[in-house]
């Protein structure tokens, strides 16, 4: 039998050490020795440098100074993990980069670029250089998600009817994120059915096995509004709100009380002191400490999308910051069966419409972390079901979607496949136009016939969809 070459753990070039860059990307690093390395580090925040740099990384206030330095630093990739805004032209930079034709290969933090117009330029860089660029859809690669795919890839469902996704944002993680945080106002990020739920129209792309024919979507900022503040609410939460001890939304609530043994995501958005004292101050004087209805805040807080497939699939997508939990709900019909899921506890259940309705061999024995919990009958024809759980990762986000994704993006640098298969920037770029086609269409457009539209924004009015049967290029296939 022979050994397997002992390869050099992949030098990694992180440009962004916030909550992505170090939390997920730079944990995983840690955690993996064997596999990875971080071989320099930007960041404008000197503490956070440090922290993901540690002692070998070279360190660069501007991300713009490593870019220029990568021929000396000559690592194996980049993670751009900046924020939204700069995803465009740090892809760019690392793409155009003289010393590298067509650029080192490139793990890009979702969304890949904040508005359709970057979203254009992008995908002509890539046309251009050829460069090789993995988008951060870490849910692709969660035990959970690979489970339901095994599932409708081995056709167990027959052909599929619908595909439901409920994306449950949570009432307190739309405050932090969409209404106070980051990714409140569409022109300082992107909209929220990009910024939130491009994981889920990446999903119902990856599971449809194509660009959707229509995409149709309706919602609005329904409530975090000034016309909906408590009477005497002021401006923050810290100046006496009358309102304090009834508001869902009351700041000290959360990030006094009910965070206060939390020092990791989400509070480290507040700053470098994390004592009750310090939470306290950058409540008073920063963004997390606002009134939810005295903010800049414009992305809608409830949208629902449907996209009609050229099989006669119907996808709907609802998205929601007016839940109690912080999950995704899955409900997927076929001819042959139907799937129902729940991501935060792992669980599956398959029902087959056959009495002798078997789940393949690919799902029972070839998906680490997914375990067969029981197999039985029901209804009144005593049809098979099977209750499958996904366990994901220990200490893993994204239901162990970011583990997944890192092992993925490093054993694709060895092997120098970036740029190909779910890795492709192809597979994601159908779904970020997706999300645009859905705010466009929720601003007022109506129905959007897909192809059309997205053939003609990539610049290629002919590039309509067209089913290619692998389930990875599809409209942008010409384009790109």
């Amino acid at each position: 039998m022979t050994t397997p070459p002992v390869r050099p753990p992949v030098r990694l070039a992180v440009l962004g050490a916030g909550g992505r860059g170090a939390d997920a990307y730079g944990r995983w690093v840690r955690a993996h020795p064997d596999r990875a390395r971080i071989a320099a580090v930007a960041d404008p925040d000197a503490t956070r440098l440090a922290a993901l740099a540690g002692t070998t990384a070279a360190r660069y206030a501007d991300w713009t100074d490593l870019v220029a330095d990568l021929g000396r630093l000559r690592p194996a990739a980049v993670i751009v993990a900046l924020p939204d805004a700069l995803h465009v032209a740090a892809a760019t930079a690392v793409a155009q980069h003289d010393d590298h034709g067509g650029g080192l290969p490139m793990l890009l933090e979702k969304p890949a670029a904040p508005t359709l117009t970057a979203l254009t330029d992008l995908a002509g860089v890539v046309r251009r250089t050829g460069a090789r660029i993995a988008v951060g859809h870490v849910l692709r690669f969660a035990p959970f998600w690979r489970a339901v795919r095994a599932v409708v890839e081995a056709g167990a469902l027959g052909d599929l009817a619908t595909i439901e996704v409920r994306e449950n944002i949570g009432f307190w993680h739309f405050a932090h994120s969409f209404v106070r945080g980051n990714w409140r106002n569409a022109a300082e990020s992107s909209p929220m059915v990009l910024a939130k739920t491009c994981h889920d129209l990446d999903l119902i792309r990856w599971l449809a096995g194509s660009a959707p024919r229509t995409v149709a979507s309706e919602g609005s900022l329904l409530h975090f509004r000034p016309e909906h503040a408590p009477e005497g609410a002021p401006a923050r939460c810290t100046d006496g709100c009358p309102a304090a001890a009834d508001c869902p939304f009351h700041a000290p609530r959360y990030y006094l009380d009910a965070l206060r043994d939390v020092t990791g995501h989400p509070v480290t958005m507040l700053g470098d002191d994390l004592s009750p004292a310090g939470r306290l101050a950058a409540l008073r004087r920063g963004p997390y400490g606002r009134c939810v209805y005295h903010c800049d805040n414009d992305v809608a807080d409830h949208q629902q999308t449907l996209l009609r497939f050229p099989s006669g699939l119907t996808a709907t997508l609802t998205a929601s910051a007016f839940t109690a939990e912080n999950t995704r709900h899955l409900a997927i019909t076929g001819t042959r069966g139907q799937l129902h899921g729940h991501m935060e506890s792992g669980e599956i259940r398959v029902d087959l419409f056959s009495p002798s309705g078997r789940l393949p061999d690919a799902v029972l024995g070839a998906l680490p972390g997914v375990e067969l919990v029981e197999s039985g009958t029901d209804g009144p024809l005593g049809h098979a079901t099977h209750s499958l759980v996904a366990h994901p990762a220990p200490e893993s986000g994204h239901a162990g979607g970011d583990d997944g994704l890192m092992d993925a993006f490093c054993r694709a640098v060895v092997d120098g496949t970036v740029g190909s298969g779910e890795l492709s920037f192809a597979t994601a770029l159908d779904s970020h136009l997706m999300a645009f086609a859905a705010e466009r269409s929720r601003a007022g457009a109506g129905v959007v016939d897909f192809g059309r539209w997205s053939g003609a924004a990539l610049g290629s009015p002919g590039a309509g969809p067209c089913q290619d049967g692998t389930g990875q290029d599809n409209t942008v296939r010409s384009a790109l």
